[in-house]
């Protein structure tokens, strides 16, 4: 084994017992290299590979620190074992399980459930994707039916339009703070991420044209509406700025939609620049988390490549879940639904504006997460380790950065899972931590 990683597999070990605790720093490489008798050049591997394994991370002009989470890609994927979760968006509204049972209640007869519980293709049936059209619909913009693809949930649906517009070794643009699953998919592609300057607009055109000059960009994944984890709305000259640098260098886009049914009265950045672009978007943060199905609405000559990969990667739908998103959204079920969600996420945002008053807070009046700037002298990682001692799970900035060594010094807090009252508690006691000094916490 190479002595690198005899060194980083003694460092693991220290993590895992406890010897180096979450926040603690590490020595700057080159008093590390002096200490273990090693060159320079091979103490920056060691801390590449500790990195690689997501047990630290690095923020500028900081250092390097070991995270709160030895693995903080699981901390979006699955629910947190007890505590307040503060981790993951999951909204549901008291009144969509009785609209929701509405239109499963028929799928339940038994000539109807053979017919459900059949094989179905990635182009779905003639009534799903009719349904689908009417249900992506927003600010004037309707996709046509026969360019709406099914995949098994939203990010089934991202991974084939990556893997659609991006070849291996190929570049894909990222807003520098984003979506972790992109950044997963992307590895799991083998495809470049590369990170573009994001400003309280969105994605900043000059960086897209500046980076394709770098290095010929095949695609770029983007969240115009309610971004997260920053909660933030591209505006109108903004959309139409980057379509417009977006069409003369000739790069497609993946638009994730999954959150612009919050913001349903803007149009997507499909409507501006419908050649070039994949719009992506679930039926779990819209209706029922546990029964999802992924859309992806392509340009028509991109139709044939994102079904090949939706179909290669094993990424398409379950009859069951398509044949109930049909009936909900041809029975009127959305609709409700989605004002009520409109007015829970702005219910919770007035909840953490009143509880977080004081604090560098960002989050859209429509967004079911806060982005928060910790004062100093807190990091994220010894603030989400701190929020988990008091039974509180956060998500700190690294978790969303593309360049993992440029995390600033914040968290993401996800409004949507717990009551509004459990919800005002938790931000209070967070607002009182943020308030003391670290050293004040209690450990452990």
């Amino acid at each position: 084994m190479e002595d690198y990683r005899r060194i980083a597999d003694g460092l693991a070990s220290d993590i895992a017992a406890g010897r180096l605790r979450p926040g603690d720093r590490l020595p700057a490489q080159r008093q590390f290299a002096r200490r273990q008798g090693i060159a320079v050049s091979t103490a920056a591997r060691v801390y590449r590979e500790l990195g690689r394994r997501g047990l630290t991370t690095g923020e500028v002009g900081r250092g390097t620190f070991v995270r709160a989470s030895g693995r903080p890609g699981t901390a979006l994927a699955e629910p947190a074992g007890g505590g307040v979760d503060l981790e993951l968006n999951h909204p549901v509204v008291p009144e969509q399980s009785a609209l929701l049972a509405a239109g499963l209640a028929p799928l339940l007869r038994p000539g109807v459930l053979e017919s459900a519980t059949r094989p179905v293709g990635v182009a779905g049936t003639p009534a799903a994707r009719n349904a689908a059209a009417a249900l992506l619909a927003r600010g004037g913009w309707r996709p046509e039916a026969d360019r709406v693809l099914f995949a098994g949930g939203g990010r089934q649906a991202i991974a084939a339009a990556v893997a659609a517009l991006v070849p291996t070794g190929g570049r894909l643009g990222v807003e520098e703070l984003t979506y972790p699953v992109v950044r997963s998919v992307a590895a799991r592609l083998g495809v470049e991420v590369v990170p573009l300057e994001t400003d309280r607009a969105g994605l900043v055109p000059d960086a897209v044209a500046a980076a394709h000059r770098a290095a010929p960009l095949r695609a770029v994944y983007v969240q115009p509406a309610v971004h997260n984890p920053l909660g933030l709305v591209m505006p109108g000259r903004r959309r139409e700025e980057l379509a417009d640098v977006l069409g003369r260098l000739g790069v497609d886009v993946v638009e994730d939609a999954v959150w612009g049914f919050l913001r349903d009265d803007l149009p997507p950045l499909a409507a501006l620049l419908p050649e070039r672009t994949v719009l992506v978007d679930s039926l779990s943060k819209r209706l029922a988390p546990g029964l999802s199905v992924g859309y992806a609405v392509a340009p028509r000559a991109l139709v044939p490549a994102v079904a090949d990969a939706l179909r290669s990667g094993g990424w398409g739908p379950a009859r069951f879940a398509l044949e109930a998103a049909t009936r909900w959204s041809a029975g009127g079920a959305v609709e409700p639904v989605v004002r009520a969600k409109q007015r829970d996420a702005a219910a919770r945002q007035e909840i953490a504006a009143r509880r977080l008053r004081g604090f560098a807070v960002h989050g859209g009046p429509l967004s079911y997460s806060c982005w928060w700037e910790l004062p100093p002298p807190w990091r994220a990682d010894t603030f989400t380790a701190a929020a988990a001692r008091h039974g509180i799970a956060v998500v700190p900035a690294a978790a969303f950065a593309a360049d993992a060594g440029r995390a600033p010094r914040a968290v993401r807090l996800a409004l949507a899972s717990p009551p509004p009252d459990v919800l005002d508690r938790a931000l209070e006691t967070l607002a009182a931590l943020a308030r003391s000094a670290p050293q004040d916490v209690p450990a452990e």
